[in-house]
């Protein structure tokens, strides 16, 4: 039997006609040390809705892991080290994550290596290395552009950072 791509022409129109949703985002949790501060980076947005955020964006016609290298090289500069490709950190689908629209999140963690300064026509306004006690700190406060990166956050207290 041959094997052939089967292309349906009408499915984005289908697809379009009957569902809402959930858009794909990827959001990633990057480690990184600047100068003597080592900790997680967050963004501040300078576009709505505005606050502190991970990296991150829409999810584009590539792989979600490269979408989120993709999107933290866009908003901190760095060069991005994905921990696991295949086993993102947490998938998020609750109504709400998004004020703009229904958008679920695959989250990653990673090192970022490299000078930190979002690129200049990006989302973020600008972007800092906060320590695990600021971001304990940050977590209390409603401050956050994205209510599931606060969630993001806590799974990634509780699960992976094991050091100060």
């Amino acid at each position: 039997m041959e094997n052939k791509k089967i292309r349906y022409a009408a499915f984005k129109d289908y697809l379009r006609r009957n569902y809402s949703g959930p858009y794909m985002a990827t959001d990633i949790v990057i480690r990184h040390e600047a100068g003597s501060k080592r900790g997680i980076v967050l963004i501040e947005r300078k576009n709505p809705p505005f606050g502190l955020a991970l990296p991150g964006g829409i999810a584009e016609d590539i792989p979600f892991y490269q979408n989120a290298v993709k999107e933290a090289k866009e908003e901190t500069g760095l060069d991005i080290e994905i921990d696991d490709r295949d086993r993102p950190l947490c998938v998020l689908s609750e109504l709400g994550q998004d004020p703009r629209e229904f958008i679920a999140s695959v989250a990653y963690t990673a090192k970022g290596n490299g000078h930190l300064r979002p690129l200049r026509d990006e989302d973020a306004r600008s972007a800092a290395v906060y320590t695990k006690d600021e971001l304990i700190e940050l977590l209390k406060k409603d401050i956050w552009a994205f209510p599931h990166h606060k969630r993001i956050l806590n799974i990634y207290l509780e699960q992976k950072w094991k050091t100060d």
